[in-house]
């Protein structure tokens, strides 16, 4: 199993194969809309707007574990996410990060890169890096704001 067998749905339903970012270097993100973290959005996308050009994909997963702060259904949280913070990023329909319904992508991104409280995840906003092979390379806190990740995404863009 390695990153790129992996699939996810986007809100309305369809399939999305990570395959089709092959050769991108991939930001994933447990995003909600009514955390104390949210403005991160906006951080994020500033990220997708200076890198995707250049090689760079955000993918937010919305979660509703921490704290019932992703409440929105599927379309109304990605409308609040555009309306709100302006995100154009590619968004998931709603998945668990913990337990056991965690969803194939966090599962793999746990297993290859552990945190603070082993592999689980402890909050909103868990961000990981995963190179242009799909190899996970980096784990940060929820607390990490998106732009502290610049330079190691710069590292891994094609120059």
């Amino acid at each position: 199993m390695n990153f790129y067998d992996l699939e996810v749905k986007d809100p309305g339903g369809n399939l999305i194969k990570m395959k089709s970012y092959k050769g991108n270097v991939i930001l994933v993100i447990n995003t909600a809309t009514q955390c104390g973290l949210t403005p991160q959005f906006t951080g994020l996308e500033q990220l997708h707007q200076s890198y995707k050009e250049k090689g760079l994909v955000v993918l937010g997963f919305p979660c509703n574990q921490f704290a019932n702060q992703e409440p929105e259904s599927n379309e109304s949280m990605e409308q609040t996410c555009m309306k709100n913070h302006g995100v154009t990023f590619q968004l998931t329909e709603k998945i668990k990060v913990n337990g056991p319904n965690t969803h194939p992508v966090f599962k793999f991104l746990k297993k290859n890169l552990s945190g603070t409280l082993g592999s689980s995840i402890k909050w909103n906003f868990t961000k990981f890096l995963v190179s242009s092979d799909g190899t996970p390379i980096k784990r940060y806190s929820p607390r990490t704001k998106p732009e502290k990740l610049e330079e190691d995404i710069l590292v891994l863009l094609p120059q």
